[in-house]
């Protein structure tokens, strides 16, 4: 990477010395060779970025990606998956185990950390928690956490026997180990296929009521409490659920907590054209719901926000909505979405930067002189398309897919590369 100056953007850094000012970055091949309010660079064949009116912090990292790679590559594969990824401003993702065979042991893993080597991108694999992600025996936690998994959790699939669970948790906090619940009870749910309220009964479709998230939200809280283990839940939806997590925090449990992006903007009512688009897991809730989740930001109840980018082919989306698959392609419309639901910048970089990555253990990058640059700059004002030609995922299942968006990512700098999104 040639050397780079960006210059006039507005630093978004807690506790940085510019937070909250403008400030000049050089970057020489992949390190910050300085930062001030000014600088005047005398050398030759430096690019300067101008970014006025823009933000600058430290890239974005998520926390629930699906990728596809291994079994699914033509849903997406690790090329595709983190192009998305750069485009939406992630620095890092996570990768969750909803592949064919699972990331269930150390091939997996070693897989996914193979195939992204060399990219802007640093790709984390999530272990599942059980062997095919079919909730009956444990799989290989600590020979895949020795491997490169970051945590473990079965994807969009909940664990249904606490037996299970428990075990987990006992097991996986012996060496320092993360599981995450994606909390539904399948007895309740039922298979349905949207939120359980007025809308449903209106459309006349069976729904999945905010108790199947809530009482298995209450199970792993008392799980974790028993084993005094940690445990991340991830995406949450109901008002039940926030208000249950900011209890058991109040108590001591070690909890964390996330939310999709869709989820605090979209709910039940935009289901109502049956566009499939709008299916996803857990479902778009009420209003009443993103309003809870939204105050459970503020409040930090909710530690992080995710893209839960699920891309799908066309034809399980092109399809009556009864029998479409579940998911959005979300990578790159998260800042859009986040902004039209009103979080302002530092709000976004909190859940986006800082909380994701503590939720997981992992160090912040810093935005100081002689560190390696791991950066995202982006305007919350300017106006882009998202269609075929910005599109870098290979699924178009998202409801904004067509649509005028304000929020663009600029640039992102990781691992000694650069991408500018003009």
């Amino acid at each position: 990477m040639s050397t780079f100056l960006i210059t006039s953007a507005k630093l978004i850094s807690p506790g940085h010395t510019f937070h909250g000012q403008q400030v000049d970055i050089l970057i020489k091949d992949g390190v910050i060779a300085d930062i001030a309010d000014k600088l005047a660079i005398s050398e030759k064949n430096v690019q300067t970025v101008d970014a006025s009116g823009a933000v600058v912090s430290v890239g974005f990292f998520d926390l629930n990606t699906n990728i596809g790679e291994p079994g699914y590559e033509t849903k997406e594969n690790v090329y595709t998956g983190t192009a998305a990824a750069a485009a939406g401003g992630f620095t890092g993702i996570a990768v969750h185990p909803n592949t064919n065979p699972s990331i269930q042991s150390r091939s997996e893993v070693s897989l996914l950390v193979n195939a992204a080597k060399g990219n802007l991108v640093d790709v984390h694999p999530i272990g599942a928690i059980s062997k095919k992600r079919e909730g009956n025996e444990l799989a290989e936690l600590y020979d895949m956490k020795i491997n490169g998994a970051l945590a473990f959790c079965d994807g969009n699939r909940s664990v249904q026997q606490a037996g299970l669970m428990g075990r987990a948790l006992l097991y996986s906090k012996g060496f320092n180990g993360l599981v995450i619940s994606f909390a539904q009870d399948d007895s309740i749910a039922g298979g349905n296929q949207m939120n359980e309220g007025v809308m449903s009964t209106y459309l006349g479709m069976k729904g999945i009521p905010n108790l199947a998230e809530s009482l298995m939200v209450s199970r792993d809280l008392y799980l974790a409490e028993y084993n005094d283990a940690p445990i991340h839940f991830t995406t949450i939806s109901t008002a039940e659920s926030v208000e249950l997590i900011k209890k058991a925090k109040a108590k001591g449990i070690k909890v964390t907590c996330d939310v999709a992006a869709h989820n605090l903007l979209f709910t039940d009512d935009d289901v109502v054209g049956f566009d499939s688009n709008y299916k996803v897991s857990p479902p778009l809730r009420t209003k009443k719901d993103v309003k809870a989740l939204l105050k459970g930001l503020k409040e930090g109840v909710i530690d992080a926000i995710v893209s839960q980018h699920t891309p799908q082919e066309i034809e399980f989306k092109a399809v009556e909505f009864q029998i479409a698959k579940n998911g959005i392609t979300g990578l790159q419309t998260v800042l859009p979405i986040l902004l039209k639901a009103g979080l302002s910048e530092e709000e976004i970089v909190d859940k986006l930067v800082v909380g994701s990555r503590k939720v997981v253990g992992l160090d912040l990058p810093t935005i100081e002189k002689g560190a390696k640059a791991n950066l995202v700059v982006f305007d919350t004002k300017e106006k882009w398309i998202f269609d075929e030609k910005s599109n870098k995922s290979k699924g178009k299942n998202n409801p904004l897919f067509g649509s005028e968006l304000t929020g663009k990512v600029k640039l992102v700098v990781n691992n000694n590369q650069l991408i500018l999104n003009n």
